[in-house]
C-alpha cells in the first residue's frame, strides 16, 4: 500500500485535496464539505486542478474516479463513446503499443479543444468545403489509420469511403507514412520485449 507523506502533499500544488473515505464518500478539504461525483465532473468542466486520495492508504486514486464519473455520465444518457470506440480502447490493453496510447489520446484530445470553436463554427455554417472539414477529415483519417494499424482485424472495407468526394487522395498518402512509422514503432516495442 502507498502511504502518502506530507512532503507530498505540498507536491500537489495546487491541485484541490479530496479524500475518498470507506463509506465511498468524498470529503473537499479546501471546503471543508462532502461532495459528490456531480460535484467532481462540475470542478472538471470548470477547470479546477484536484487529486483523490484514499484516505485510508494516501493512494492517488483520481484515475478510478474520473474513470467512474465517464461511466455515469454514459450510463446517464450522455452516451459519447460508441461501442467501436470502446471495443477498440478495450482492443489496445496488453498490446505493444498499449503504452503509446495514453499520449495518442491526449494529444488528439488537446487538438480538438484547442480548434473546438473553429470546427463548431464550421458546423455552424454548414460549410462542408471548408479547410477546417478538411482537418476533420485528416483527423479521423489519422485515427483510422491508427486504429487499422494497431488493433488486429479493425481494418474494415474502405472501398464505399473512398468513393465519397470529400476525401482528399493527400490523406491516403498521409496513412500510408502513418502507418508504415506505426508497423516500425511496433516492431522496435516487440524487440525491446523480447
Amino acid at each position: 500500500m502507498v502511504r502518502k507523506s506530507q512532503a507530498s502533499d505540498q507536491d500537489a500544488g495546487n491541485s484541490i485535496i479530496i479524500k475518498k473515505y470507506a463509506n465511498r464518500r468524498l470529503y473537499n478539504t479546501s471546503s471543508s464539505s462532502y461532495i459528490t461525483l456531480d460535484d467532481l465532473a462540475k470542478m472538471v468542466r470548470e477547470n479546477v486542478d484536484f487529486q483523490v486520495l484514499d484516505a485510508k492508504t494516501g493512494e492517488d486514486i483520481t484515475h478510478s474516479i474520473l474513470t467512474q464519473i465517464i461511466m455515469d455520465e454514459e450510463s446517464n444518457g450522455g452516451k459519447m463513446l460508441p461501442v467501436s470506440f470502446l471495443r477498440q480502447l478495450i482492443g489496445m490493453y496488453g498490446n505493444s503499443m498499449q503504452n503509446l496510447m495514453p499520449s495518442y489520446l491526449e494529444a488528439s484530445m488537446t487538438n480538438f479543444r484547442e480548434n473546438q470553436s473553429k470546427i463548431r463554427e464550421a458546423f455552424d455554417k454548414g460549410m462542408s468545403a471548408n479547410p477546417l472539414a478538411a482537418i476533420h477529415e485528416t483527423n479521423m483519417a489519422l485515427m483510422r489509420a491508427a486504429a487499422e494499424t494497431l488493433i488486429p482485424g479493425a481494418k474494415k472495407d474502405t472501398s464505399a469511403k473512398r468513393a465519397d468526394p470529400r476525401e482528399k487522395s493527400g490523406s491516403d498518402d498521409e496513412i500510408a507514412i502513418l502507418r508504415e512509422q506505426m508497423a516500425a514503432m511496433q516492431k522496435k516495442l516487440d524487440d525491446l520485449g523480447k
